[in-house]
């Protein structure tokens, strides 16, 4: 989905072990999907139950990396692109149903910032491929024609379904919302199989279910521009953390560097931030919102970020400056001196007006 460029988010395991007589663990095991590296640690006492439910897992996950891949063979989506391209309708598992209905509706309450629609134009920037794109930037004149077509998960309609498009410009890319969706999935079938502390994590984003021995599973954030961790925070029973960077993959071309988040406004890549990180306990809204608060930048990510409902936010932009929610403010633990911190009185105002509606 993403590549298998690994976003800077690193677990940093708690070793201390609980009191229980059956002496509970750390096991873990090691995955290949969505092209990248699954993490799967748990804090259990039957090792047993884990292996059975990594080996549940893998079929998961290959069959989501299948069906729900932008670009690659044959899956569900691949043929709903090529249904649109061709001004037809298709049928769709309730699965692919359900996750295109929430990313619509988490592309409305961006303002279209996060935006699945815009596939042509990630494979125009080269960035449908499991190696970095070289050479110059694509053509203006065709990134100007595919934005007059203002492809937007609006121009999808459901009937039952079925999904179809009357605009050919649309092409749907989840890569920036189905690996949330998939941690929170992965979650929920751990303890289906009597795993109830675990953490999941690929590539850097995660979901966390229970905690390590007596204390809270911990995970650090490393520095989008430099290096080790910029801060770390405890993660509760349930929630996932969501990065977005604009450091994860590239294209560079006479030492200009074009990340590979786009502006569904411009058809360019963000420049102002270098990653936004997302605590939540929807995954798929984590993974989401942080693509869309790294498009909207310092001036609108709080207005983005009270639309989308999420309220534990940190931005890191090009200067290393930090932002934040309240809420963020008192969770994390900064691990390295930090120039200038700025919290959002604006987004504490804006919540609490949200609740008294």
């Amino acid at each position: 989905m993403r590549g298998n460029y690994p976003k800077l988010l690193f677990l940093i395991v708690l070793m201390t072990l609980s009191g229980c007589d059956r002496n509970p663990s750390d096991h873990q095991q090691t995955l290949l999907v969505f092209g990248t590296l699954l993490d799967i640690k748990a804090y259990t006492d039957n090792p047993t139950e884990f292996d059975s439910a990594v080996r549940s897992l893998d079929l998961t996950f290959q069959e989501m990396h299948r069906e729900w891949h932008a670009w690659k063979g044959d899956g569900e989506l691949v043929r709903l692109n090529r249904a649109i391209a061709d001004g037809r309708p298709l049928e769709v598992s309730p699965d692919l149903a359900g996750l295109l209905r929430q990313a619509k509706h988490y592309s409305d309450k961006s303002d279209q910032l996060f935006n699945p629609a815009i596939g042509q134009l990630i494979g125009l920037w080269g960035f449908h491929s499991d190696e970095p794109p070289g050479g110059p930037p694509p053509d203006p004149t065709i990134i100007k024609s595919l934005l007059e077509g203002a492809p937007s998960m609006d121009d999808l309609h459901f009937k039952g379904d079925w999904v179809s498009s009357v605009n050919a410009t649309v092409s749907i890319d989840l890569g920036a919302f189905a690996k949330g969706y998939a941690l929170n999935l992965a979650i929920e079938q751990l303890k289906r199989f009597g795993i109830g502390h675990a953490i999941v994590n690929a590539g850097g984003d995660l979901c966390a279910s229970g905690q390590h021995g007596d204390r809270p599973w911990k995970i650090g954030i490393r520095h989008p521009l430099g290096e080790g961790v910029i801060a770390s925070v405890e993660v509760s029973d349930g929630e996932c953390v969501l990065t977005s960077g604009n450091y994860e993959r590239y294209r560079e071309y006479q030492g200009i560097r074009y990340a590979h988040i786009l502006d569904p406004r411009s058809g360019y890549p963000v420049e102002h931030v270098a990653s936004a990180t997302v605590i939540s306990q929807e995954g798929g809204l984590a993974d989401a919102a942080a693509t869309a608060l790294s498009v909207a930048g310092p001036k609108r990510w709080q207005d983005i970020a009270v639309q989308l409902g999420v309220s534990e936010v940190m931005l890191v932009d090009e200067n290393g400056d930090v932002y934040l929610t309240p809420k963020m403010q008192s969770r994390i633990k900064f691990q390295q001196k930090i120039d200038k911190v700025v919290v959002s009185p604006q987004l504490k105002t804006q919540n609490q007006a949200l609740k008294a509606r």
